[in-house]
């Protein structure tokens, strides 16, 4: 634990990302397999359930410390997080510590951790947690509690771990990333087998990374050959990849789930595909009741996280899946050919097998820059989020990488909000309010609509918490009420009807495009405003 805990630490102190990558690299090369596959697993994102819950933890501290409770309830209105107010505090209280024997990662997660789901009484729970607390540093601590509560984070993308991980084997990045995708089991076999030379041993249902678009450079764009793009409609779905290969099926989505059950007839269609074929696409609930066109993406979530998927949700819920691109066809690995060369072999085998519930995206006629432009401004009109642009020239790459595909969105739906409620961030935001809540006017009363975390810069986060602290006028534990003065412009991507919230209405991807110093409260727009929205674009 001691190394990975430094490995944390070395990562999270430095912004350099030469610095982390290094940091990585020096730890799996000197770290045994058993270890640095389990390490290899937390960061990665594979981590466990939560095994107990923040209260516990409080709980837990206080049984061993003097701190009254109202006090380590405003520690934590400061800090926002538990793991990290405990941790703070053993800091402080060194005589709570009675050792600090090295026990390895890989012992703590198949030998200590687990021995939580064993003990039923919460006293005894808690004498558990904190004998741990007394063998452990402070950070070490630290990291245990995020353990146990299942909100372990690491400050370095997956990409840099893969990054660093290459820089200390001889396998490249892209065939690192691909031996990653989806689980795995963090075992001593699994580790060696990842980083030898070699395919080795192949999953059936291993997806491929999926490649992804950048943001159109518009005066970058307009000085290329026109006749060398594709354009296809930007789709608000779940990007997935669709896999058959030794007579199984399965359906992965772009954030490595495992989402087969959750789109049984899909899986169905699989069946009558040969082996060794792999698609990338779409998966959108679509109707053709009403113009032919996907429904929002709240008809797509009634679809998610269920164990079964009833014929009645499937009769109301219907989904396609929108093909973009073939992957593998007959066991051949086509990534690396041209994406006209791929696009042609997907429309032979879709003509071919003529699967239900499936389609090929369609392509979009265009000869100008104006065209495409109109294109886009269309976009809304046929239930897309606007373009995508990719060179007909163009191989299959790995995450994210410019000048092959580009998503041309259009301006997002916007609406002037007033900020009634504020809330600490986490991590390095923790110590400032940075999660705010916005309202809309109806009648005379101002009601919720949207929370959002992003889109003000440095300056105005610090201006914005000095305001927060200055005018809060009622807490709700970490949550303050802020006086109604503030007006923000909100944009997002979507709007539908919810029965869950107050609003009567939910949006997509919501964040704040600027701070609007020049409007009174009383004029943010009302939520007759918002149903306007929602009647010309839901």
């Amino acid at each position: 634990m001691k190394r990975f805990a430094h490995l944390f630490q070395q990562v999270d102190a430095t912004p350099s990302t030469n610095a982390k990558v290094a940091a990585l690299a020096a730890y799996f090369q000197e770290e045994s397999p058993h270890n640095a596959v389990w390490a290899l697993y937390l960061l990665m994102g594979k981590t466990r359930k939560r095994l107990v819950t923040s209260r516990v933890l409080r709980d837990a501290y206080l049984s061993i410390s003097e701190i009254p409770e109202w006090l380590f309830e405003e520690c934590y209105a400061q800090v926002g997080d538990s793991a990290e107010v405990i941790a703070l505090l053993l800091q402080q209280q060194p005589e709570l510590i009675q050792s600090a024997a090295e026990i390895p990662l890989a012992v703590w997660m198949e030998e200590i951790l687990p021995k939580v789901k064993m003990v039923e009484q919460e006293d005894d729970l808690q004498r558990l947690i904190v004998s741990w607390w007394r063998s452990l540093h402070p950070f070490e601590a630290f990291i245990l509690n995020k353990l146990l509560t299942g909100a372990f984070r690491f400050g370095a993308s997956a990409k840099l771990v893969i990054k660093g991980l290459a820089a200390a084997s001889d396998i490249s990045e892209p065939e690192l990333a691909h031996r990653l995708m989806g689980d795995f089991a963090p075992t001593v076999a699994f580790y060696q087998q990842l980083v030898q030379e070699g395919d080795g041993e192949v999953a059936p249902s291993r997806p491929y990374p999926f490649f992804l678009a950048s943001s159109l450079e518009e005066d970058r764009f307009v000085e290329e050959d026109l006749s060398h793009w594709q354009a296809e409609w930007k789709w608000d779905g779940i990007r997935a990849q669709l896999i058959r290969r030794e007579d199984e099926s399965s359906i992965w989505s772009r954030g490595e789930d495992l989402i087969t059950h959750q789109f049984p007839e899909l899986a169905d269609s699989l069946a009558q595909w040969p082996n060794g074929t792999v698609l990338d696409g779409e998966i959108l609930c679509w109707t053709e009741a009403e113009g032919d066109r996907p429904m929002n993406f709240n008809a797509l979530q009634k679809r998610l996280g269920r164990k079964r998927v009833t014929a009645k949700t499937m009769a109301e819920y219907p989904v396609c899946f929108m093909a973009y691109d073939l992957l593998e066809q007959a066991g051949q690995d086509l990534r690396t050919l041209p994406l006209s060369d791929r696009r042609s072999r997907l429309l032979g085998l879709l003509e071919t097998i003529a699967p239900p519930q499936m389609r090929p995206s369609e392509t979009l006629n265009f000869d100008t820059w104006a065209e495409i432009q109109t294109l886009r401004e269309r976009s809304r009109d046929r239930g897309a989020e606007g373009l995508m642009l990719k060179a007909l020239d163009s191989p299959y790459l790995v995450g994210r990488k410019r000048g092959h595909w580009w998503k041309y969105k259009v301006e997002p739906m916007t609406l002037d909000a007033v900020l009634i409620y504020a809330q600490a961030g986490s991590g390095k935001r923790a110590n400032l309010f940075t999660d705010y809540t916005f309202a809309l006017w109806q009648d005379a009363e101002l009601v919720t609509f949207a929370k959002a975390y992003s889109g003000l810069d440095n300056k105005e986060i610090d201006a914005l918490d000095k305001w927060i602290r200055q005018h809060t006028i009622e807490k709700f534990g970490p949550v303050r009420a802020v006086e109604p003065i503030q007006v923000f412009e909100i944009g997002f991507e979507g709007i539908a009807e919810s029965k869950r919230h107050k609003s009567g209405i939910s949006v997509r991807f919501p964040r704040i495009l600027r701070w609007r110093t020049d409007k009174p409260a009383a004029e943010a727009d009302t939520l007759a405003t918002a149903r306007q929205i929602l009647t010309q674009h839901g």
